[in-house]
């Protein structure tokens, strides 16, 4: 016998009961059956791979022999050799050839009569084949195993035809069955030495099965198995997981007494159906499915069981189930506290990706209300001061606070103040002083706050702490949505307030605890950061913004040149250096400027205005276009040179300047690296003029050169900087043609509609980068409303001037300005007379002003001094200034003109400031 494992001496070896054999005859008989069992299958094994491998060589016989059949027969040239004069000189070398190649025995090549052509035998050529042929000749190739000059032999005849169809000869290929099988005889000693093999390995693994079980059950007899058996069945009922054993019915068949205590059983429940247990059906079904479970989790009255299922085979064969439970509801308990803590830190996780995305308050605002509902609570709202939403500093104390951001209430009703209203409602006296301090508040219950609730006789506190009557209409919607728990939590970024947030549950979603009350200030500390971000870019953006409006033109002057209309969208990413501007010139002339500041930001609005100041001072000058670009193209190389180490380039900004004469119908332009205008003709033809372009300002190097155009009445001039033509998606050839097909669109539409048709086929809701666009349309002065007339050199030829001037005044209704505009021409027509060379014209234009002008051909200009007591002359030209209300003096290609306008409305000369001999000597035919 054995005892604790070990045999005990002098005990004789037990024999089970029931068994006519001990268990070391049963390891020998079964060793003796497996051998038995093995030998006959290696050897039935053996002949059926031996016979498989015989016909699958017959079958590669055969198509080896047809395939070089049918491919001698249809090769180029097969046909022409069996027509030729000697078939077998030409075809014997190839049939032995083919032959070596696809291991065949023969290739014969036949007459349609039957007579060898070629035959691995040479006596054989020329003799008759015998009759099989001709089954080729009727019934088309074949193939066949047939007994031969070559032994039994697969034979394969395929006849060759010409191309009409006519038989030329047979192809004959045959491969013997000796040389078909000599493979498969070649892999017999393979064959028979694996299956001595498996014989030896499985003696062997018979040998090695009969001592395992010899060694497993330790010799034991049915008393030590009894034995065995009740340590068990001791250990089965004493572990602390129940075990049950199902069968294919459904039937109870075993059950421990931790299986009893976790499901309720009686003690008649073995041998009865599952399902009549009276067990949670989601329990049932997992124990009658009979199908493997892992770790389902289940409820069986107040406990959560995990519960696992493994299949198994039954006495006969039948399938059985065998399931175990454990009970953890504790540790369902704690798996859920840590749960709620991942979802924590999963929501803290999102609202770091989807919180602040843009530099908006409003939007950051309802980002934040959008991630807390409704996986943290239910109501989410973000009250904040209006200095925080218009971008200024925070102060809470002296500005109320307004509804930003919140989410849709319970039931889908109204709130107490909506987005965008200021909030008025009194909050408890803590709430109050948490607001002011900075400091979240927790309320696990609102039913505890008489200030919430709406109890009698309460008051609440304002954000200073002083107290006020209750809000009734804020307490009775709190009631009527049934919020029960709420956390109010200062927005609070760099030592200031900036607002209040406050989260709601209602009853059925649980009161708040104080591990919410902590995720609520994680969370709205992120969102105040970011709010305070927006706030400082709306600040910063506001100020951009204002410089960059108050840099551009405000509105258009008054002219008679053209008609004109404009548009300025700023980039989504912020303010930007496009510009543009309608300057006044003398003689009714206007430049049109259009100019574009590489970047972004400050820099570019303030570069910008410094550029269109610039202009405007050159353009008084009355510059040509060349001439202007390149006192402007100077001034920015002086400015980058002047500038400090970190301060951005002006490099790089462009400028278009055009100078548009009404009178005569001209526009002279010139351009530094901006794109040229697009011309709409009055009938509708569109052209982009081909302007000479050089290198943006600052570059230097290169002249600028100018193209003058005529332009007919109505043509419309439209300027446009690189942003309305060019982006990210859309190179400027391709928006060139679009602008092309819009204003081509347009026949005879006015600037206004011209400009917001192009922007709304050209310009997406978000443009990357600003936009400049002024439309022009073009006038041309009657004729009637110019004068001219051709002065001769002869201080006489003042006065007819005089009289010439007077009448034609007198003509335009405004014989009241004759005074004036005689004593303006007569002083300028003496200086051109006395003091300039070549031709003296004089030009009178009537337009919003009379303008008056006196060319010349020489270059100097007069200039405005104040004369002495004892000085004969010199007081002609105040005198003009006096008159006028502007003058000053511009330079055509030679010479250079004076000109001077007039109101077309006097008022009272300025006499009294003039002596009577400056008069009269004004009214001197012989002097100046």
């Amino acid at each position: 016998m054995r005892k604790n494992g070990h045999r005990v001496p002098g005990s004789a070896a037990p024999r089970a009961l029931g068994f006519p054999w001990n268990t070391r005859s049963l390891a020998g008989q079964l060793m003796m059956v497996q051998l038995v069992l093995v030998v006959v299958l290696v050897s039935v094994a053996a002949l059926g791979l031996l016979l498989q491998s015989r016909s699958a060589s017959t079958r590669d016989a055969q198509h080896r022999s047809r395939a070089v059949a049918e491919a001698f027969a249809r090769a180029p040239g097969t046909a022409q050799a069996l027509d030729s004069r000697d078939p077998t000189a030409e075809l014997q070398p190839r049939t032995e050839a083919i032959r070596d190649v696809a291991d065949v025995d023969f290739v014969v090549v036949l007459s349609p009569q039957g007579v060898r052509y070629t035959d691995p035998s040479p006596s054989l050529i020329g003799q008759h084949a015998g009759g099989m042929y001709q089954d080729a000749l009727t019934q088309g190739a074949f193939t066949r195993t047939i007994p031969g000059v070559h032994g039994i032999t697969v034979t394969s005849v395929v006849p060759v035809t010409r191309g009409n169809g006519s038989t030329a000869g047979l192809v004959s290929v045959g491969v013997t069955v000796k040389r078909a099988q000599s493979s498969t005889t070649a892999q017999l000693p393979v064959l028979l030495g694996s299956a001595a093999a498996v014989l030896a390995l499985s003696a062997a693994g018979t040998v090695l099965v009969g001592r395992r079980l010899r060694r497993q059950t330790h010799g034991l007899g049915p008393a030590e198995m009894t034995r065995m058996y009740e340590h068990h069945d001791a250990v089965l009922h004493a572990v602390r997981e129940g075990v049950l054993i199902v069968d294919a019915d459904g039937r109870l068949l075993l059950t421990n007494d931790e299986a009893r205590r976790l499901l309720d059983l009686g003690p008649d429940a073995e041998g009865r159906q599952v399902t009549a247990l009276g067990l949670e059906p989601s329990v049932a079904a997992l124990l009658t499915d009979h199908r493997a479970v892992s770790d389902a989790v289940r409820p069986a009255g107040d406990r959560m069981l995990v519960i696992n299922v493994r299949l198994t085979d039954g006495p006969g064969g039948t399938a059985s189930s065998v399931a175990t439970l454990r009970d953890t509801t504790e540790l369902q308990a704690v798996t859920g506290r840590a749960e709620a803590a991942r979802e924590r830190l999963r929501l803290l996780h999102d609202a770091g990706a989807r919180v602040g995305t843009t530099l908006d308050v409003r939007r950051t605002a309802r980002e934040m209300t959008d991630v807390a509902v409704p996986r943290f609570a239910d109501v989410a709202t973000i009250d904040l001061a209006d200095p925080v939403l218009s971008g200024d500093e925070p102060d809470i104390a002296g500005h109320p606070l307004r509804r930003t951001a919140m989410t849709a209430v319970p039931d889908g009703g109204g709130a107490i103040f909506p987005v965008g209203e200021p909030v008025t409602a009194v909050r408890p006296a803590a709430h109050a002083r948490a607001l002011a301090e900075g400091e979240a508040v927790l309320v696990p219950d609102l039913s505890q706050v008489p200030e919430l609730t709406g109890g009698p006789g309460r008051s609440g506190a304002t954000a200073d702490g002083a107290t006020a009557p209750v809000d009734a209409g804020r307490a009775e919607r709190i009631h009527a949505l049934g919020l029960a728990s709420l956390i109010s939590v200062p927005v609070r970024a760099r030592g200031r307030v900036l607002g209040l947030a406050e989260f709601w549950r209602t009853a059925a979603s649980g009161p708040f605890d104080e591990d919410d009350l902590a995720l609520a200030e994680e969370l709205v500390g992120r969102t105040a950061v970011c709010v305070d971000n927006a706030r400082r870019y709306t600040r910063e953006h506001a100020t951009a913004v204002t410089l960059q409006r108050s840099l551009l033109p405000g509105g258009l002057p008054d002219q008679d040149a053209v008609d004109v209309a404009y548009r300025y969208l700023p980039a989504q990413a912020g303010v930007g250096g496009d510009w543009f501007d309608v300057i006044p010139l003398p003689g009714a002339r206007v430049a049109l400027v259009v100019g574009d500041v590489v970047g972004h930001g400050l820099h570019a609005a303030a570069t910008m205005g410094r550029l269109r100041t610039a202009v405007h001072n050159f353009s008084a000058l009355d510059l040509p276009p060349d001439e202007l670009l390149g006192y402007l193209d100077e001034l920015v190389a002086r400015i980058d040179d002047s500038g400090a180490a970190d301060t951005a380039q002006v490099s790089g900004a462009t400028c278009l300047y055009a100078v548009y004469d009404p009178a005569s119908g001209r526009c002279t332009m010139a351009t530094n690296g901006h794109p040229g205008p697009a011309l709409v003709l009055p009938d509708g033809t569109v052209s982009f003029p081909d302007v000479p372009v050089s290198p943006p300002l600052g570059l230097g190097g290169e002249p600028f050169e100018t193209l003058t155009l005529e332009l007919p009445e109505g043509s419309r001039l439209v300027l446009f900087t690189d942003g309305l033509i060019g982006d990210r998606h859309r190179d400027l050839d391709t928006g060139l043609a679009a602008l092309r097909d819009v204003l081509a669109s347009l026949p005879g539409a006015g600037p206004r509609e011209t400009c917001q048709a192009v922007l709304d086929a050209m310009v997406g809701p978000r443009p990357g980068d600003d936009i400049a666009l002024l439309v022009a349309a073009t006038r041309r002065m009657d004729a009637d409303h110019v004068a001219e007339w051709a002065v001769p050199g002869d201080p006489a030829a003042v006065a007819e001037v005089r009289a010439e001037v007077a009448a034609r005044l007198d003509s335009w209704g405004l014989g009241d300005l004759a005074f004036a505009t005689e004593l303006i021409l007569s002083e300028l027509v003496t200086n051109a007379i006395r003091y300039a060379t070549g031709p003296v014209r004089v030009r009178l234009l009537r337009g919003r002003s009379l303008i008056c002008e006196v060319s010349d051909g020489s270059p100097t200009a007069p200039h405005l001094r104040r004369a002495a007591m004892t000085d004969e002359g010199g007081r002609g030209l105040y005198l003009v200034s006096q008159f006028a209300e502007r003058w000053g003096t511009r330079y055509p290609d030679s010479g250079k003109v004076v000109w001077t306008e007039q109101a077309l409305e006097p008022g009272v000369p300025p006499v009294g400031a003039l002596s009577d001999a400056d008069l009269l000597d004004q009214w001197d035919d012989d002097g100046g």
